[in-house]
């Protein structure tokens, strides 16, 4: 199985990554693992004013501090990814990445708030699910 793994680095990462160790069902060496994260697009003016370089020097720094911590964890359950780090509209770019890469399965945290919580707040896995092709494992 093809499976992606959403991380943002926040706890709830680290609920779906300890939920992943005690299902070894999921962990199993037959399944490839992709890691992707979403860096949200820094505003316009600011990009600007900062320049190309460090904006994209930023945006692959803070891609780095969420998958290093996971691409750790997951090696000590003798586990390989691959490492995606994107930028724009999170819960639409996991969305797109999961469709264009033939992913079986994408698994991710979730807040959890609830209907009214996603109604008000909105929700990065309500825009996935709305989004996807591929199935979704929220873990909460």
């Amino acid at each position: 199985m093809n499976i992606l793994l959403a991380v943002d680095g926040s706890p709830y990462t680290k609920k779906m990554l300890a939920y992943l160790a005690t299902h070894e069902e999921l962990l199993a060496g037959t399944h490839s693992f992709t890691a992707v994260t979403v860096q949200p697009q820094l505003p316009a003016r600011a990009r600007a004013a900062l320049g190309k370089q460090v904006v994209d020097k930023y945006y692959a720094d803070e891609g780095e501090k969420v998958m290093a911590p996971v691409d750790k964890f997951l090696a000590r359950h003798g586990v390989q990814i691959k490492t995606i780090v994107k930028v724009g509209p999170v819960g639409e770019t996991i969305a797109k990445v999961a469709d264009s890469g033939r992913y079986d399965l994408l698994v991710m945290g979730t807040h959890g708030h609830g209907a009214l919580g996603n109604l008000v707040m909105g929700s990065v896995s309500t825009q996935v699910l709305a989004n996807s092709r591929v199935p979704v494992l929220l873990v909460r």
